[in-house]
């Protein structure tokens, strides 16, 4: 089990594709669990099997990349726009 605190803050895309690249080869050859606390969306979204959503301190959406960014709540607090 690995957590990451905002892998992708302060770096440079290429650094980041490297580290991701490291992240889904140590989970595939080795089974290694991450958690990733990211503020970057589509970062999350693209390289996630499950998203646990949080606002003002309370879990507000927690499931696939793709229900949690159709849930109301999310799109309320963080993405705003249409529904």
């Amino acid at each position: 089990f690995l957590l990451l605190d905002e892998p992708m803050a302060g770096i440079n895309p290429t650094l980041g594709s490297r580290l991701l690249d490291h992240v889904r080869e140590l989970r595939e050859r080795e089974g290694v669990t991450f958690l990733f606390i990211e503020h970057d969306l589509e970062i999350v979204m693209r390289h996630s099997d499950r998203v646990i959503v949080m606002a003002q301190g309370e879990v507000i959406a927690d499931g696939s990349p793709d229900a949690v960014r159709r849930d109301a709540r999310v799109i309320d607090a963080y993405l705003g726009g249409e529904r």
